[in-house]
């Protein structure tokens, strides 16, 4: 399959932390941490990345996390209304930044 990117990279994410072993350390303490089960599942933390990585547009992320949330137990149908909030929220925001449109419109006089 064609792709805009190349999907065996997705495995070599660690190398990223060759010349900075420690910072990668602390990298991935936190990063575990963030995806362990708190006040939020770990099928729900799954779907919250599987949005984002769709809102910041990183294919890496999207394919780990569409197998994140496969494992964790969520849905095709929640997995991709989780898409479609973010697809909701960017589009929003893209759109609330008119209002600095709007001002310069009213600023110039139009």
């Amino acid at each position: 399959m064609d792709s805009y990117y190349h999907p065996p990279d997705l495995a070599k994410f660690p190398d990223v932390g060759k010349d900075a072993p420690e910072l990668w350390e602390k990298f991935l303490g936190w990063y575990n941490s963030v995806f362990t089960e708190g006040a939020l599942t770990e099928r729900e933390k799954a779907l919250i990345a599987l949005a984002v990585a769709h809102a910041v547009q990183c294919p890496y992320c999207i394919d780990a996390y569409t197998s994140g949330s496969l494992e964790k137990g969520a849905t095709p149908d929640q997995m991709t209304e989780a898409v479609h909030v973010a697809a909701a929220i960017r589009g929003g925001a893209s759109l609330v930044h008119a209002v600095q449109m709007r001002n310069k419109i009213d600023k110039i006089g139009m």
